[in-house]
């Protein structure tokens, strides 16, 4: 959550309302871990797929995401900004949307993008990702 407060910070954002919905995942026995260690370990691990021992399962993840959903809801027509944590705000994305979690894998996010996701004409759609 330092991170994305200071990221929040730069952007000019100086007191964010900070949530527990957008921390990162919880790896559990795989914190500090590279995804490259990881999959030393286990080869074919997706965070998506098959959560983290000890940490959060794809539901929780999920679960999170759409709670996250729910609160931006709270705010009406309002524009909400959020700054948190790649693999949190993949799943908030395809949460946005109301597809399957384990299409996360296929969203690269990048450090410092922008991403928009709203309401269109036919329902929630990404309108813009991945954006430097």
């Amino acid at each position: 959550m330092q991170r994305a407060r200071r990221t929040a910070e730069l952007a000019g954002f100086d007191d964010p309302q900070v949530t527990s919905l957008l921390q990162e995942v919880d790896y559990g026995h795989y914190e500090g871990l590279t995804s490259q260690q990881i999959h030393e370990l286990d080869p074919d691990w997706e965070v998506y797929k098959d959560g983290c021992p000890d940490g959060e399962s794809p539901a929780q993840i999920y679960a999170r995401a759409q709670a996250f959903i729910q609160l931006v809801a709270r705010h009406g027509d309002a524009r909400v900004i959020a700054f948190a944590h790649g693999h949190i705000l993949r799943a908030v994305a395809v949460a946005w949307i109301d597809v399957d979690l384990r299409v996360a894998t296929g969203l690269q996010l990048d450090v410092a993008t922008l991403n928009i996701l709203r309401d269109a004409d036919r329902g929630r759609v990404v309108a813009l990702w991945n954006a430097s």
